[in-house]
């Protein structure tokens, strides 16, 4: 008779196997009781109540979203981000919004944590600045989340992608700069050149002035610098060769 009655009890209790890597919510009559269940087995009254499995386990979200910069340019922005739900608070996360609590609440903070942070900067800054962005939407996405008992982890911008109409003014910028920075080389390298020759020329002159005066001074010098130029030729008359150049004996 015990066992007969054991059996109908059996027969007539529910058991559930929470999985590794989620977190049971009972449901007694709709509404949620206790605390989140553990992994393992639990048992419950099929007849009044309910075990639903909820994911504990990092999970990621891709989004791709519309966002102005602070100068009002356009730019679409593809990020993911990793999260998970506070183990011990998904019975409280499931009473509030539900089985799909991150269709209802992550994209919504997440989209407005990037929008905020891309406004506070102008285009041309944005991707020098990209880090500092995903920081601060990070950090502003992370504390706002933290009060809903979800958990984020990271944050990623995979793709900056901005508005056809500015890439090519970017573009344009790029190419002008580089012209300006070519046309300053070369500037740069006429205005050496230039000061190379003055230079040269004064080296010239003040070589000559040195040379005039020394030759001023000193009349044999005269006579010494023909010699350096001569050819070692004896210049040649019709009446023969004449006599040797620079040569002036006298007697004694």
């Amino acid at each position: 008779m015990k066992l007969l009655w054991a059996l109908v009890l059996l027969s007539a209790c529910g058991f559930e196997v929470v999985d590794t890597g989620y977190r049971g919510v009972e449901t007694r009559f709709g509404k949620v009781v206790g605390d989140s269940l553990d992994e393992g087995l639990h048992f419950y009254n099929p007849m009044t109540s309910d075990i639903t499995e909820i994911e504990v386990r990092e999970q990621k979200l891709e989004f791709q979203t519309d966002c102005f910069t602070k100068d009002t340019q356009l730019v679409k922005i593809q990020l993911a981000v990793t999260y998970y739900p506070n183990k011990a608070k998904v019975h409280t996360l499931y009473q509030q919004f539900g089985k799909d609590y991150a269709e209802k609440i992550i994209n919504q903070v997440v989209l407005g944590s990037v929008k905020d942070s891309v406004g506070q900067y102008i285009a041309d800054e944005l991707v020098q600045a990209r880090e500092k962005v995903k920081a601060a939407a990070q950090k502003e996405m992370t504390d706002a989340l933290a009060t809903r008992d979800i958990v984020v982890t990271r944050l990623d911008f995979t793709n900056l992608d901005f508005d056809d109409a500015y890439e090519k003014a970017v573009e344009g910028k790029v190419v002008a700069i580089q012209k300006a920075a070519e046309a300053k080389n070369k500037t740069v390298e006429v205005e050496e050149n230039a000061k190379q020759t003055v230079l040269s020329a004064k080296a010239d002159a003040e070589s000559m002035r040195i040379k005039s005066q020394a030759l001023s001074q000193n009349k044999g010098l005269v006579q010494f610098e023909a010699v350096q130029k001569w050819d070692g030729k004896l210049p040649v008359n019709m009446y023969g060769a004449a006599p040797i150049p620079f040569l002036n004996l006298k007697n004694d």
